[in-house]
């Protein structure tokens, strides 16, 4: 089967329009912080800036500010400059609706119309499809990508992208943005990077291609490095595992978290993505549920309050809920 190529040129994304326009989505919700605001008092001088430096490929990527914050998990988030972040949302642009168009549809991480609770939802649908209406037990094989971000191989990752594009300026701009960081030589991406969303789904796309067509497991849902595969054959799913640890390995340099993988069914409550899932029914994980209330303890700001009801929405949280409008009626000023 004969890939798709990328057709845009260095010139299209590289454009003052481009770029101008990359500026405009990158600042919402982002006016009132200090560095967006130094950037936008000279906002033309440094877009030409910027582009001239494009224009002869003397680009450089600056460093990064490195902080850590707990979501669920402790994390190690790299925060990029102004400058490199309109660059980088300038080249999304044009990457990110050409490559969407390569993905399977149950791949949900960091795509539009591919939130949390749509991957939720197809779990479900997938559950009573399979169990005809929970007249059948169905298993659920559950794995976890280990250090996944900072695992992503750069060589491994530059192969993929050269295979869909051919113009070797775009490929150079990659290359510079790539290879501004690394956890270990030639290993890792930045968490906080815009580009760094759309890698991993490149990346993770050869295996989620695996998955559907060498292994064809039908029932497959992936979210960033969470993945489950349904079926009523505990067997089949068992001699799935050893045939994608050793895909992972030998063709993406990943590896399986040991401690995050299980095959269970349904009805003993299988996690997955901060919810616990049941036949009938989902609960909130303890530790997400612990996670909300010291937030909301630390900030009852009501936009806190309410992406916290948006989440309760999602589930069978009707007491949480009622917890958290009271604290959302308590931080009201009177």
């Amino acid at each position: 089967m004969s890939r798709i190529k990328f057709t845009h040129k260095y010139n299209d994304i590289v454009s003052i329009d481009n770029l101008l326009e990359a500026w405009k989505e990158f600042i919402i919700g982002k006016k009132k912080r200090k560095d967006v605001q130094e950037f936008e008092r000279d906002l033309m001088a440094n877009i030409m800036n910027l582009h001239n430096d494009l224009v002869v490929m003397s680009c450089r990527h600056y460093g990064y500010e490195a902080f850590k914050i707990s979501d669920p998990k402790p994390r190690n988030i790299h925060k990029a400059s102004v400058r490199d972040r309109v660059l980088h949302r300038a080249l999304y642009r044009f990457l990110y609706p050409f490559f969407d168009r390569t993905f399977i549809s149950d791949s949900y991480s960091c795509r539009y119309d591919k939130a949390t609770y749509k991957a939720m939802d197809k779990f479900r649908k997938f559950f009573y499809k399979i169990s005809e209406n929970n007249k059948k037990t169905i298993w659920v094989l559950k794995c976890d990508i280990r250090k996944f971000f900072a695992s992503v191989n750069h060589d491994t990752l530059k192969a993929v992208l050269k295979s869909y594009i051919s113009d070797e300026k775009i490929l150079f701009l990659l290359w510079v943005i790539i290879d501004s960081f690394s956890v270990r030589v030639g290993t890792g991406l930045p968490l906080g990077n815009l580009t760094s969303q759309l890698f991993v789904n490149i990346y993770m796309n050869k295996f989620d291609q695996f998955i559907k067509h060498k292994l064809k497991a039908r029932y497959y849902i992936r979210y960033a490095d969470d993945f489950v595969i349904m079926s009523q054959d505990k067997l089949w799913l068992e001699e799935l595992l050893p045939k994608i640890a050793d895909f992972l390995s030998e063709h993406l340099k990943l590896n399986i978290h040991p401690d995050k993988v299980f095959i269970k069914t349904l009805s003993s409550g299988v996690d997955f993505l901060g919810w616990v899932h049941f036949l009938d029914h989902r609960v909130l994980r303890t530790a997400t549920k612990r996670r909300m209330f010291k937030r909301i303890k630390e900030s009852s700001k009501p936009e806190t309050i309410n992406s916290y009801r948006g989440l309760l929405s999602h589930g069978n949280a009707y007491k949480l809920r009622k917890i958290v409008i009271g604290e959302c009626d308590k931080a009201k000023p009177t």
